[in-house]
């Protein structure tokens, strides 16, 4: 039986501001059918309805910073839900001030959604769980830039053992007791001999997880908060080159990125959130590879499966 969806699909690659060919952040999630948004540059529902994405689905928007390139494109979003006659609840997970700013916006807009929206003010501390469903869990990221700034981690909870379709005839195992079985438990059958667990179930398959690190300078505070993920999307704003203007802006050089995924035993590493300087981007991956030889360039549209 194949695994639930796992997907992220990145709608833009590019920093603080568009061009030509690069959006601004905005990440959309699948896990299970349950869909997710994190960060909402300017065009990101252009993004969605050009890869024909589910947006009206999106039931918990996470705000990493307060940026514009991170959250610019919120309340053109937000607008077009009401547009098309979204009536369900929608959860906003932000800095503070967030929260503040919508609704001034929406107050000069004379803007009324026929929705509610709930915020949740998200402190800076990282490791913080903001989210939790039968699926998964979403942790923040303490960041390192220039005004505060979280990164998140999706990671899937432990799934339960299989219980083995043998077993079941061989001890006549009956309904009532198979969830104990899957959850660990031994089973006693008929005779007193107790059958250990082990014996009779399959271990389930590895969770599965998904780190957010944009935008961030180098760090390795949270290095050991993300260990062994199975997708790490980390800034390469710059190459070394230009590592002097990473260091003032609080940004990462590909090479950079590759040493925290490389620390980290990332899996994979997606590369993004590229200086609009860079129109061959081949340098920057080049040097992450140099460290970390599972490393791609982002691709806007392009769903990752984990």
């Amino acid at each position: 039986m194949p695994l639930p969806t796992f997907s992220i699909t990145p709608l833009g690659s590019g920093s603080s501001m568009p061009t030509a060919d690069r959006n601004l952040s905005g990440h959309f999630i699948n896990v299970s059918e349950r869909f997710f948004l994190i960060d909402c540059g300017e065009g990101t529902q252009n993004q969605l309805i050009r890869f024909k994405l589910k947006f009206q689905r999106i039931n918990h928007i996470f705000i990493s910073h307060l940026h514009g390139d991170h959250f610019y494109g919120l309340l053109g979003l937000l607008s077009s839900m009401h547009l098309l006659g979204r009536n369900r609840e929608l959860n906003i997970y932000g800095p503070p001030d967030l929260d503040k700013l919508l609704k001034i916006q929406g107050q000069y807009a004379q803007e009324a959604f026929n929705y509610d929206i709930v915020f949740h003010k998200l402190g800076f501390a990282g490791n913080e769980q903001v989210y939790e469903d039968r699926t998964v869990t979403i942790t923040t990221i303490r960041l390192k830039h220039r005004i505060p700034c979280n990164g998140f981690l999706i990671r899937e909870k432990e799934r339960p053992r299989k219980l083995l379709a043998e077993a079941i005839v061989k001890y006549n195992i009956p309904e009532f007791e198979r969830n104990n079985i899957k959850a660990g438990k031994d089973f006693m059958i008929e005779s007193g001999e107790v059958i250990s667990n082990k014996l009779i179930t399959a271990a389930p398959e590895e969770v599965r997880s998904y780190a957010y690190c944009s935008d961030t300078a180098y760090s390795e505070e949270f290095v050991k908060q993300i260990k062994g993920v199975d997708l790490l999307y980390h800034e390469a704003t710059f190459t070394e080159v230009h590592s002097g203007r990473a260091a003032e802006t609080y940004h990462s050089t590909a090479r950079q990125a590759a040493a925290i995924a490389d620390k980290a035993s990332a899996k994979k590493l997606l590369l993004g959130h590229f200086s609009a300087r860079y129109k061959d981007l081949t340098p920057l991956l080049d040097e992450a590879k140099e460290v970390h030889n599972n490393s791609e360039l982002v691709v806007e549209g392009r769903a990752y499966n984990i």
